[in-house]
């Protein structure tokens, strides 16, 4: 690992990759504004927005119904085990009864 002396404290070269990577990506911004156009660059920004937000709004949508959905069948299930364990209560307490009468 190598070691760099940068604004008076010592950083790692994963520090320093970090700083050289944010330079590359501004310089790359810069050329593609200067080369397309300001506009193209909007445009194009705009529409990896919005393209970003409803994926996201798709996915969190998918999940909610998933998660209700789930919910559902959970509620739904525990109340049929219910009623069935309240219908083999009953047979058992009838049963019972059955046999202390004879």
């Amino acid at each position: 690992m190598y070691v760099f002396i940068a604004n008076n404290k010592i950083t790692t070269w994963h520090d320093t990759r970090f700083y050289i990577v944010v330079v590359i990506v501004v310089v790359v911004v810069v050329v593609v504004v200067v080369v397309v156009g300001l506009e193209v660059v909007v445009v194009v920004v705009v529409v990896v927005v919005v393209v970003v937000v409803l994926v996201v709004v798709v996915v969190v949508v998918v999940v909610v119904v998933v998660v209700v959905v789930l919910i559902v069948v959970v509620v739904t299930v525990v109340f049929i085990v219910a009623k069935a364990a309240s219908v083999v209560i009953i047979i058992i307490i009838i049963i019972m009864t059955i046999l202390k009468q004879s």
